[in-house]
């Protein structure tokens, strides 16, 4: 057999085909840098939100709660009081239920993706399930379904730390 050349239309051809290959490659590329860009916009965010989210732990509102509710013996004391309180409209119960809120909204946030669970495992982690146990007598003597988010939360964090580790 004879060798031939190529002709042009098949040199044409094979330029064309090679330079769509490397811009395929660099769109994949650009493809991969763009998605880690929105992930690290993504972390950055959620770390922002977070930071401020939890200050307001120690924000003087929430402390004003927590030093109420540590007045109380013992949760079913703090319940009783609670009744009381929203039975009267007592500025008190409004300042009770400031923490309740606290962590529906978080529990909200975590649900809709804006916090991740695992930075809420760090940073309250047994934390959140003592505080859902105080409160439990209180909310279960709320008409309806009191704080489902809250609870939801809760149990999620339950099983997340009686998890074996890896």
């Amino acid at each position: 057999m004879v060798a031939t050349d190529p002709n042009w239309a098949e040199q044409v051809t094979a330029i064309a085909t090679a330079v769509g290959a490397i811009g395929l490659l660099g769109a994949i590329i650009a493809a991969i840098f763009a998605g880690q860009q929105v992930a690290e916009a993504r972390q950055s965010r959620q770390a922002v939100l977070a930071a401020d989210f939890f200050r307001r732990w120690d924000d003087h509102d929430l402390v004003e709660t927590r030093r109420l509710v540590g007045q109380f013996r013992s949760r079913d004391e703090l319940a009783a009081a609670f009744r009381r309180y929203i039975a009267d409209n007592s500025a008190e119960a409004f300042v009770l239920y400031r923490e309740l809120d606290y962590f529906e909204q978080l529990a909200a946030l975590e649900h809709e993706g804006a916090f991740d669970f695992n930075l809420i495992k760090l940073l309250l982690g047994r934390t959140l399930v003592a505080r859902w146990e105080m409160w439990q007598p209180s909310i279960a003597a709320m008409p309806g379904d009191g704080y489902p988010m809250f609870g939801g939360l809760v149990e999620k964090m339950r099983a997340a730390l009686t998890a074996p580790t890896p």
